[in-house]
């Protein structure tokens, strides 16, 4: 056997676990998602389950989850970008501050669930840590429905949003050189100058990827919903599990297949547009 046809063969080895994986668990529930939306409770072909996408509580919950999912994008991704300038501009690429941060981002990027609603509960919740001693210290009361309201959802998303834009965005802001801004102060530009046309051009692409991104990351969440929501099915993936639970009607298995039909078709287009941002962002590299 010929080096380049071991190579191959070596390759193939390695990468076929990787393939074996996005197989099971990434397309082939896709796939199960998009048949089972057109198929009746018999299995027959029905463009039915369609028709309750038009329905107004349908409609209000797309409208929260895409207005829960901009905002705590936005905060997060501004937050985060003023974070990761601020590490590189004040912290040792190499030195335990950065690396702290950095570690953590990681981790908290990752905290979410049941978990992470506990933590709030336990810290801001009616009987938390934080609105115990507010209450005992300075007479102030936190509403106990704070944490079941939009404001509170977005505030727990941040939570695991922020950090995700740290590490995502880091290596963008590490990409800025310094003598690009010696060369900007050199031909007589100034701070506001460097940084609207040098600068952001560069950072603004990577920027925009990231926070769709962190869109998409929060549209898709669902367990610290459900641990906050336990009654109500104010975003779309708490439908969806109201839909499954749903065993009056058959047709709502159809329908919660629908849902994440829609939701896969949202996530996709945003990944699409973070692609071609990414491709603009790569010309500067």
């Amino acid at each position: 056997m010929s080096p380049s046809r071991r190579r191959s063969l070596g390759t193939a080895a390695v990468t076929m676990p990787f393939f074996a994986y996005v197989a099971a668990f990434l397309i082939l529930p896709t796939g199960i998602v998009v048949v089972g939306a057109f198929l009746s409770p018999t299995n027959a072909f029905t463009l039915d389950n369609f028709k309750k996408l038009t329905q107004a509580n349908t409609i209000e919950s797309f409208g929260t989850s895409i207005l829960v999912s901009v905002l705590s994008a936005l905060i997060g991704a501004f937050v985060g970008a003023l974070v990761a300038y601020a590490l590189v501009i004040g912290a040792k690429p190499d030195g335990p501050i950065r690396r702290i941060i950095v570690a953590l981002s990681s981790v908290l990027a990752q905290f979410g669930g049941v978990m992470l609603a506990f933590a709030f509960i336990a810290t801001i919740g009616i009987n938390g840590v934080v609105t115990m001693l507010l209450q005992q210290l300075f007479h102030l009361t936190v509403s106990p429905n704070w944490l079941s309201s939009l404001p509170g959802l977005i505030t727990v998303y941040c939570y695991f949003q922020i950090p995700l834009m740290i590490i995502t965005f880091l290596p963008a802001v590490d990409s800025i050189r310094p003598q690009w801004r010696e060369a900007s102060e050199s031909l007589g530009a100034n701070t506001w100058q460097y940084w609207t046309k040098v600068a952001c051009p560069i950072l603004m692409p990577r920027f925009v990827s990231a926070m769709l991104l962190l869109f998409a990351n929060s549209f898709s969440a669902y367990a610290t919903a459900a641990a906050l929501f336990s009654q109500r099915s104010i975003i779309v993936p708490l439908m969806i599990q109201g839909a499954i639970r749903n065993e009056m009607d058959p047709g709502q298995q159809g329908f919660a297949q629908v849902l994440a039909f829609a939701m896969i078709v949202v996530v996709a287009v945003v990944m699409v547009l973070s692609h071609l941002f990414e491709k603009r962002f790569a010309k500067w590299q």
